[in-house]
């Protein structure tokens, strides 16, 4: 008996759960994401430290940013973001072997990736939050599809202190609306991303303004984005 009711809440839950994720990741592919776990955490980290908590994010459709901005992500992030389906086996595969060896940790998440968690999940590195971040990636390559992923990236990664959104970047960093930057400036916000709390678009250090200059190189060699102005 007190199985059976066990298996009736679990079941409950788990519809409960499918239900809404399903119904949420629906809702976001046309409603703008205004907040996200991540700016929650912020603003918690922020009061602890006796701070005034901080959000400076904007929203902006991907048709009103310069090209220069997915176009530099995809080359710096996930140059195979228009052929894969969520995941790049390949990168992974790479990744799993280099930890293997003991050689440095590298991260293989695609920008799809990335939506998935900084859309749904936290921070962390656990089984739990990796498998739920597998859940939603599928989830939002299949409803979403690569323009929303890449509008929704665009407009909730963080890019500094209290700063999310290229919208709010390129105002903090260049003084310019996120349609009119330049291949060189979107480079910049791109080599930002891996650390944007440690790495300032707006003052680059020689190893940013050399990594920009790669990825301006890549912007040139990998397919056209079809979004943006």
């Amino acid at each position: 008996m007190i199985v059976k009711r066990i298996g009736r809440y679990v079941a409950y839950l788990l519809i409960f759960f499918f239900t809404s994720t399903i119904l949420a990741v629906v809702a976001f592919k046309f409603m703008p994401v205004y907040y996200t776990p991540l700016m929650v955490i912020r603003c918690v980290e922020q009061v602890s430290r006796g701070e005034s908590p901080k959000i400076d994010h904007e929203w902006v459709p991907i048709d009103d940013m310069s090209h220069n901005l997915p176009q530099a992500v995809v080359a710096s992030e996930d140059n195979l973001f228009m052929q894969h389906h969520g995941f790049d086996t390949e990168a992974i595969a790479q990744a799993y072997i280099e930890s293997r060896r003991g050689g440095r940790e590298r991260g293989a998440s695609t920008i799809s990736q990335q939506t998935a968690k900084n859309v749904f999940l936290w921070p962390g590195h656990s089984w739990v939050r990796k498998g739920l971040e597998v859940y939603f990636t599928v989830l939002i390559e299949r409803v979403w599809g690569k323009k929303r992923i890449m509008e929704v990236y665009l407009n909730s990664i963080e890019m500094g202190d209290g700063i999310y959104g290229v919208k709010a970047a390129c105002r903090h960093s260049f003084d310019k609306d996120c349609g009119d930057v330049t291949r060189h400036e979107a480079a910049l916000i791109a080599a930002s991303l891996p650390a944007p709390l440690e790495r300032d678009s707006g003052h680059p250090t020689g190893w940013m303004r050399k990594r920009a200059g790669k990825i301006v190189d890549l912007m040139g060699k990998i397919e056209k984005l079809p979004w943006g102005k």
